[in-house]
């Protein structure tokens, strides 16, 4: 590689692991430079781009946990739940082609920022200790995260945001150390899926894995000391989704259509 694309990988690599450790869909930035910029196939980037994302969990795991704002104990059953799901999409999706589940994803994001905007207030709140799950909800809803995660990945994080902390009441930046381990034991599984099956470039994966890595550890330090990271997660998170629907409904080229 020229190195000009060594300076674009580790800058958007470690850009892709703050926004994935404050909300997620950083892989949007990953994927594009190693898809267009750097010419890897689809299957290839995927598999290449979840390296990083695992370094980046452990990473943001451990800066959580030490700012003792990771509670394992308390929060298992999210984390047991949803991984058990993600182990099952994981496995339906080396069966089954996710691409007719797409614009179905389109409109679940569409009322995720209806959600997220109506009544800011209860994103900001501090995570209710006295709260003990409803198995009956829990069960059911964070199954299904679970398996969409590792069927598609793609927005997890934010629907995981989403039931953690308006449902089990948990503060934003709580909810966030919850979702980065439940993401890195996921991918684990991929990141050896994907190597058995020789997808994944391990040169560019490593690159990519410094920059995500110091994204998501730097972030996970800071939030969890600073004031008002709640108040910035939930900036971030409104940002990632306005853009991840402009994205999806191509508005460049609705927009070129029209006045081009």
């Amino acid at each position: 590689m020229d190195w000009e694309l060594y300076v674009i990988a580790v800058i958007g690599s470690t850009l892709a692991g703050a926004i994935n450790t404050l909300a997620g869909n950083g892989s949007a930035i990953t994927l594009t430079i190693l898809t267009e910029l750097m010419g890897l196939p689809g299957n290839l980037a995927n598999g290449t781009n979840r390296v990083g994302i695992f370094t980046q969990s452990a990473a943001g795991v451990y800066a959580f946990h030490r700012n003792e704002k990771l509670d394992v104990n308390r929060s298992r059953i999210y984390i047991v739940l949803t991984s058990i799901g993600a182990v099952a999409g994981i496995l339906f999706a080396t069966q089954v082609s996710n691409e007719q589940f797409m614009s179905v994803f389109k409109v679940l994001m569409v009322l995720m920022l209806v959600v997220i905007l109506v009544k800011p207030s209860r994103w900001l709140r501090e995570t209710d200790t006295s709260l003990s799950p409803n198995l009956w909800v829990a069960v059911p809803v964070f199954l299904a995260i679970g398996f969409y995660g590792g069927f598609i990945q793609m927005g997890m994080g934010v629907f995981f945001l989403a039931a953690m902390v308006l449902g089990a009441r948990y503060g934003l930046i709580e909810a966030n150390a919850v979702k980065i381990v439940v993401v890195g034991l996921y991918t684990l599984l991929a990141v050896l899926i994907f190597a058995y099956k020789g997808l994944i470039d391990w040169k560019i994966g490593l690159l990519f894995a410094v920059g995500q890595t110091a994204g998501g550890y730097f972030t996970a330090h800071y939030a969890s000391r600073y004031p008002q990271a709640n108040v910035w997660a939930y900036r971030v998170l409104v940002i990632v989704v306005i853009l991840a629907i402009l994205r999806l409904f191509d508005v460049s080229a609705i927009f070129r259509y029209f006045f081009g």
